[in-house]
């Protein structure tokens, strides 16, 4: 395995070939430069049977570099000296072209990353066999239906250096199961995501997933309308990660098109949302993509909303400082918290559904888009196991819904009418190992016709 010791040595390098090249341009140049290798293992099935085994192993060199404050960014996978130095030489001359970047905050000051990163080491070094096993547990669960998905682990390690004297290195694993069941004309599906692979109960998963197809073989289409909810972890995943990207950026609060007011009470006193990297689930790295360290905060605080996601180009505009949610490449996107934490409630999702009079379970959604990020107004489809409930019973499964709904408003105040005890790693659309969240039954949600409009 490489160790996070030669990362740091291939970034200290690059840091050293700026230095030797900018005393030669007779100009200011600084660089922040990330050196992350990833090794990802991936096995697909399909019909029940595995048709994929994917794997890569990858050095990536990334560079951020200014020259008298004109910016430029540049990639390698090549590490050898003479590719950093052409890696540099090519930075510089890309920058020298460049306007004057007005928010470039400068190269990362030194500040000490207190840790290293949740990491399992069998889950880094899991074979395509350990993965083939955990597939066979999912199909078996049913091998009277088909069965589609992936198993994949992955092993994430970075170091960081700039010109300015920050220096980190972190490290972080994840492994996924996510797949379906499907009878001849429904499908159920089911997720889970853990920093360790020992920790994945797949047998259960392709339970859930069978029982969840089974019982949505024999559905019946629902008039559109407003429905009191039950939110499965998935669903709700959906919802905060549209919130926490189109909101609680703060790129896009400084220009006007977020709906975050900061000290409002903008959601149901409920509702706590949390970016927390510490948490002992947390998959991620200890700093972010400009080396700052990450932290632990409030987002929403009992339905006020209290803080931004900043990097350190948002925090000079705005006058703070940087939050350590800066992604790789997010100069245009701005900063995204990575560690979404809804902290669980004591409810079991049985008793969420039991307090239903008339209503939706809705176990996750499909295809969604932003129409409005201001309101967070959102379009999309149930998906996979979408069952009414009637005096506090699944009564049957409903053909799959299209909504138009905002996300706010269905969080907003006197709209969370319970949350559940089953917080987890659940999927959003955004990909596996960003969320960690529980069931909810909202007061209502506005669905607007069936699948095809």
């Amino acid at each position: 395995m490489t160790d996070l010791a030669h990362l740091q040595e291939l970034a200290d390098r690059v840091v050293a070939l700026v230095e030797a090249r900018g005393a030669d341009v007779a100009a200011d140049v600084e660089a922040n430069v990330r050196v992350a290798r990833t090794r990802h293992g991936l096995t697909r099935f399909a019909n029940s049977f595995i048709h994929q085994h994917v794997g890569e192993d990858t050095i990536t060199v990334a560079l951020t570099l200014a020259v008298d404050g004109r910016t430029a960014t540049a990639s390698t996978t090549a590490v050898d000296e003479a590719a950093l130095d052409e890696l540099v030489a090519a930075g510089i001359a890309s920058a020298e072209l460049q306007p004057v970047d007005p928010h470039w905050p400068g190269a990362t000051p030194p500040a000490e990353v207190a840790r290293v990163g949740n990491l399992d080491p069998a889950t880094a070094d899991a074979t395509p066999e350990e993965r083939a096993a955990l597939v066979k547990r999912f199909v078996d669960a049913d091998p009277t239906l088909r069965a589609a998905g992936f198993v994949d682990t992955e092993l994430d390690q970075v170091a960081f250096a700039s010109t300015a004297g920050q220096r980190a290195t972190g490290a972080t694993t994840r492994a996924t199961a996510d797949g379906i069941h499907q009878t001849e004309v429904s499908a159920g599906s089911a997720h889970g995501t853990s920093v360790a692979i020992g920790e994945l109960d797949v047998a259960a998963l392709g339970a859930r997933a069978a029982d969840r197809a089974r019982r949505s073989a024999d559905f019946r289409d629902l008039d559109p309308g407003t429905y009191e909810v039950v939110l499965g972890p998935e669903a709700v995943s959906t919802v905060l990660t549209f919130l926490a990207v189109y909101g609680f950026n703060a790129k896009a609060h400084l220009e006007g098109a977020s709906f975050v007011e900061l000290g409002e009470t903008q959601f149901d006193p409920a509702v706590t949302i949390l970016e927390d990297p510490t948490d002992p689930r947390a998959i991620g790295l200890p700093f972010d993509a400009e080396g700052t360290p990450r932290s632990r905060f409030a987002l929403v605080e009992a339905g006020v909303s209290r803080a931004l996601a900043h990097d350190r180009r948002t925090a000079r505009r705005a006058g703070t400082v940087s939050s350590g949610n800066a992604i790789p490449g997010g100069e245009g996107m701005g900063a995204i918290p990575l560690n979404i934490v809804m902290p669980g409630g004591s409810t079991p999702q049985q008793e969420l559904i039991g307090a239903v009079e008339r209503g939706l379970l809705v176990t996750q959604f499909h295809y969604c888009r932003i129409l409005d990020p201001k309101s967070q107004v959102a379009t999309g489809l149930t998906r996979n196991g979408t069952f009414l409930i009637e005096d506090g019973e699944v009564t049957g499964a409903v053909g799959n819904l299209r909504f138009t709904q905002s996300f706010l408003a269905a969080l907003g105040p006197d709209q969370v009418l319970g949350i559940g005890d089953d917080d987890r790693y659940a999927d959003g659309e955004f990909g596996a190992g960003m969320v960690i969240c529980p069931s909810l039954r909202l007061a209502g949600w506005n669905f607007t016709g069936g699948a095809k409009g």
